[in-house]
């Protein structure tokens, strides 16, 4: 934990299959307790979800740009046509 970080406890639903795992783990030592297996987790899917907004915003900047009102009204034709069952 960073010094002066401001921490809350909160109450989150789990499975228990995975609270299982979760708890053998900080009993093999892997993590010092729930808490902080817990806040890892979270951390990282924080990250995560940074680097995809940033992965996805570089893509989109590499393929044109944010899609036009027209491109998105052909899109919704085509996945609005009837599947072609025979072909």
């Amino acid at each position: 934990m960073i010094i002066g970080m401001t921490m809350r406890k909160v109450t989150v639903t789990i499975d228990e299959h995975d609270l299982a795992r979760v708890r053998a783990l900080v009993a093999d030592g892997a993590s010092p307790s729930v808490s902080a297996f817990v806040q890892h987790a979270v951390a990282v899917a924080l990250t995560d979800a940074e680097l995809w907004d940033e992965s996805f915003e570089q893509w989109l900047a590499s393929t044109g740009g944010q899609i036009t009102t027209e491109e998105r009204a052909i899109a919704d034709a085509l996945l609005d046509a009837p599947a072609d069952r025979d072909g």
